[in-house]
């Protein structure tokens, strides 16, 4: 017959939910029947000669032909009838078969000598399903073996699209994909054509996206990383390496561009706020988290070691990613060592890092309930961090390498403005963030201030001892003067600190003006020539220090009244001769003294009398500026 018919298989009780039943014959002619076996659920083709053999492959059964299928699959060839009634009831089962029943419907066109084509979806499983079936060319010349790796080696790898689609199909050909090599000679091609074209074009900017970063991208990690490994042997520039990486972070841990501004909300009713990542069914969500515990830790592991490989924002990133998921500490550790080493770039947003409390997270089941664990923040891994930044910068300064300057003392101050705010966070968790760097890293102290007004502002009732200890933390005398006017005012301080600031800023002025009026005298003495100008600098240097004056005198005044505030504290009587109040005397009698050098003229502030000015009419008292 010149056709094939279709009948429909059903079982005895009209039901098509069992195993399908698929039988094929030899036609007489090659006629064209590639869509018969595009069947329905069920199905069968009447045949001309009885079939005398049942193939399994998934839940279908297949009723063919012994012989076209031993002339070309060593494999049944190899296979003893007697073994297959014995066992099986006469049927082959193909288990774990590459590429699955559709695979199989294709190998079997190929048998009876019907047509197929290639293609890069199919290729990859058509080469597995064959090297499965043995079909070697010493049973047959050009078998399927043969002719898949031809259209394999001459068609796919010389197109990076089809390169690229034959590696995702392979996503589901385990383990034969790997032992045939397919895999690796995808990569390969893939890594070789990606780094010729960086290599290519080395004039343009590092930031620039390449063009093979978005279809890489897709790539399953385990294949991503082998493709990274190649195109790193191959020299590519590890900031184009980084930028891959980044770009396969942001598609694959979306969690990563996630903002965390709402943790900043310390004390409104968030303090018990938990950062989750498990919702939905508990099955789903086990999964995604371990594929995604497994892409985190595999992307640590490739990012290059050069410092401008990846940007400090994206490790820090990454790094909260990895504390969610508890990947392993030695990654961690690892992370927390490179961001460390640029931590210069960080921005304070970058280092709110949440205290990660799932049960299903084993470093944190052990946590305790003292104040200092409950915090909202991860104090403990910023430590760290700036630990190494420190570790990190002495080994630059013992290799004399040129790092830049050292600065990192704002971003840790605007740090602790941040978790001074946190209600659980403890003086001495406090104290020893402060600590951390060496005292002449600030060259100016508003920033540790201005975190020691915080916490004093979140924590009300802290003792009169914490107090203090806190405000021995800064240096009053690298405080700026509008600091020191807020802090003159700021009734949260202690009284003592409050003293201290404005006597370093009584000290500095009188430093200033010492510096001003040398150089006001020594402008009379210049040349005819310059008289004009010298005129115009006198003028300018005279309104300087008259306003350096009246600072000065203002701040004594403040001085002079906390003074008598902090005797009657101390039930000393105002007539008491005390040591410190005899050099106060003559510190203040030192203000009111006129300076030698003041040649120049009176001015409206000047001091005639050693009584202090007194420019408002009432007692001023310290109000917060806050």
């Amino acid at each position: 017959m010149n056709s094939l018919q279709l009948i429909q298989a059903q079982d005895p009780d009209g039901n098509n939910d069992k195993v399908s039943d698929k039988s094929i014959v030899i036609p007489n002619k090659h006629v064209a029947v590639a869509d018969s076996f595009k069947g329905e659920h069920s199905w069968f083709i009447a045949p001309q000669i009885p079939t005398d053999f049942s193939i399994q492959v998934d839940e279908t059964t297949y009723n063919v032909h012994k012989y076209p299928l031993i002339a070309k699959c060593g494999y049944i060839g190899r296979v003893e009838v007697q073994t297959l009634i014995s066992n099986s009831g006469n049927v082959l089962k193909l288990e774990n078969f590459p590429g699955g029943s559709e695979t199989f419907e294709t190998i079997l066109k190929f048998c009876y000598g019907l047509p197929i084509d290639f293609s890069p979806e199919n290729i990859a499983p058509l080469r597995c399903a064959s090297e499965f079936l043995e079909m070697t060319e010493e049973l047959e010349d050009g078998n399927l073996i043969s002719k898949a790796e031809a259209f394999l080696t001459f068609v796919v790898l010389s197109s990076w699209k089809d390169t690229v689609t034959v590696l995702k199909s392979c996503q589901t050909l385990t383990p034969w994909a790997e032992n045939l090599q397919i895999v690796r000679r995808c990569c390969d091609s893939i890594a070789w054509k990606a780094s010729k074209e960086d290599l290519t074009s080395e004039d343009a900017p590092a930031n620039q996206e390449s063009w093979w970063f978005n279809d890489v991208a897709t790539l399953r990690i385990d294949h991503f990383m082998r493709i990274i490994s190649a195109i790193r042997a191959k020299g590519t520039k590890p900031e184009i390496i980084g930028k891959c990486i980044m770009q396969y972070a942001k598609r694959w841990l979306p969690g990563m561009d996630m903002e965390l501004e709402g943790l900043r909300g310390y004390g409104d009713g968030k303090s018990n706020l938990q950062f989750s990542i498990f919702s939905g069914n508990k099955k789903e969500s086990t999964g995604h988290s371990k594929e995604q515990k497994t892409i985190i830790e595999s992307l640590v592991s490739i990012i290059p070691p050069q410092q401008e490989a990846v940007s400090c924002k994206f490790l820090l990133k990454i790094l909260k990613m990895a504390m969610m998921y508890s990947v392993s500490p030695a990654l961690t550790s690892d992370l927390e060592k490179r961001v460390g080493m640029v931590l210069e770039d960080a921005e304070v947003n970058d280092l709110l890092i949440p205290r990660y409390q799932n049960g299903d997270q084993g470093k944190m089941g052990n946590m305790t309930n003292s104040s200092e664990e409950n915090t909202m923040q991860d104090i403990d891994v910023v430590q760290r961090i700036v630990e190494y930044c420190l570790m990190h910068e002495q080994q630059q300064m013992n290799q004399q390498q040129n790092s830049g300057k050292f600065n990192i003392s704002r971003l840790l101050d605007n740090y602790l403005a941040e978790i001074a705010r946190d209600p659980n966070l403890s003086v001495t968790k406090f104290q020893v963030l402060v600590e951390l760097l060496p005292e002449n890293a600030r060259s100016c102290d508003d920033g540790i201030y201005r975190a020691i007004d915080t916490y004093l502002k979140t924590h009300p009732s802290l003792t009169d001892h914490d107090r203090r200890r806190l405000c021995k933390l800064m240096n009053c005398e690298k405080l700026s003067l509008d600091a020191c006017m807020h802090a003159a005012q700021n009734d949260r301080l202690p009284l003592r600190t409050v003293v201290q600031v404005l006597f370093s800023e009584q000290v500095k002025m009188r430093v200033a003006m010492q510096d001003k009026e040398p150089a006001q005298s020594g402008i009379n003495y210049e040349q005819e020539g310059n008289e004009t100008s010298a005129s115009m600098d006198i003028k300018t240097l005279k309104a300087e220090l008259e306003n350096v004056k009246s600072n000065m005198v203002e701040l004594q005044n403040d001085y002079f009244e906390l003074q008598r505030e902090y005797e009657k504290l101390s039930n000393k009587p105002k007539n008491s001769s005390s040591g410190w109040s005899l050099n106060w005397r003559k510190i203040k009698n030192s203000f009111h003294a006129k300076p030698a050098g003041d040649e120049i003229g009176d001015g409206p502030d000047t001091q005639k009398s050693p009584k202090p000015i007194r420019h408002r009419g009432t007692p001023r008292t310290r109000l917060s500026m806050s």
